[in-house]
């Protein structure tokens, strides 16, 4: 079968080919996709350069997210069936024609949502959907995040509006700004403004910021701290800057402020099969009633990975690039 594949960790650019693999058979509890559309995420290419948690055996085939048809199943697999259409995330291989994954880890997919939505709904919108649960936000708290123009960080922002959570969004340009007001996201902040901290005092008037979503790292994590309401959590999610926090140790004590690391796709595999199909109905209903929006940036064929991964298309994409195979 067709797939994109690497045999060392490196750029993905320069380590990832189209090469011909075996196509994979299911095990008693995996069914077997037919490939229709792959999302790429930023994780997936940090796998690629091996500087994520999860490292491959090699040969490998990238990709961790899909949408397809279901055209085998293994002995001990209950509740799917061939024929069904689908979507699977933390998994592995999706860059191919077919890719295999355990039955708790698939989940079909309704006619009313089409195949470029379908292909991005698991991953990055669950993963802010478990954000929320795991920082236990309830209906009008507040919670501030940093990259919110981001895959997870618009989907964070839309669900907690869909839950009542309120949100301050933080982003580095006005362009990001208007990434966020396009589709319907409220109280954004542009760090380029000197007065961006008044701003965020502003919006919350006698309220406290009950949690902050770091995806950034280095400065940009102590500027969070620094908004936090006293007995906050702060939850460290990426590290885009590449940088180490810098937190004031002074604010985490007289804050007593709680810092947890959040890894989404350890916690999807070990989340209960009844947890994850209750969070994944919800996207469903949020999708489909249009409170979470899935812009996609362009599609491209398996044979164009190159293209899709190239620096500029994912630095300066405003929705999901997918690959068809």
């Amino acid at each position: 079968m067709r797939s994109a594949t690497y045999d060392h960790f490196g750029k993905p650019t320069e380590v990832l080919s189209i090469g011909d693999r075996p196509t994979p058979e299911p095990k008693a509890n995996e069914v077997r996709v037919k490939t229709v559309l792959a999302s790429i995420h930023n994780h997936d290419l940090l796998t690629i350069r091996g500087q994520y948690g999860f490292k491959p055996k090699m040969p490998a085939i990238g990709g961790s997210e899909a949408v397809g048809i279901i055209d085998a199943v293994g002995s001990e697999v209950k509740n799917l069936k061939v024929g069904q259409r689908v979507a699977a995330a933390s998994v592995q291989a999706t860059w191919a024609e077919y890719f295999v994954a355990v039955e708790d880890m698939v989940f079909p997919m309704p006619d009313s949502l089409d195949d470029e939505m379908a292909a991005q709904l698991i991953a990055m919108p669950l993963s802010a959907l478990m954000l929320l649960e795991f920082l236990d936000l309830q209906a009008g708290q507040w919670v501030i995040q940093n990259a919110a123009n981001g895959a997870v960080g618009k989907s964070l922002a839309m669900l907690a509006a869909a839950r009542g959570v309120k949100t301050i969004n933080v982003v580095r340009s006005s362009d990001a700004i208007a990434e966020l007001e396009a589709i319907g996201v409220k109280h954004n902040i542009n760090t380029e403004e000197d007065s961006w901290r008044d701003q965020v005092k502003s919006i919350i008037g006698d309220d406290k910021i009950s949690a902050a979503v770091d995806s950034v790292g280095g400065e940009d994590s102590g500027s969070l701290l620094s908004l936090l309401g006293h007995g906050g959590t702060f939850a460290v999610f990426g590290a885009m800057s590449g940088k180490p926090m810098m937190l004031n140790p002074t604010d985490m004590i007289f804050k007593q402020a709680t810092l947890k690391g959040f890894w989404g796709s350890k916690l999807s595999q070990e989340m209960s099969v009844e947890n994850k199909q209750r969070l994944v109905d919800e996207l469903i209903d949020r999708a489909v009633s249009g409170q979470l929006k899935l812009p996609t940036e362009a599609t491209f064929d398996l044979a164009d990975i190159l293209k899709a991964v190239d620096g500029k298309m994912q630095s300066d994409k405003k929705g999901k690039v997918l690959l068809k195979p």
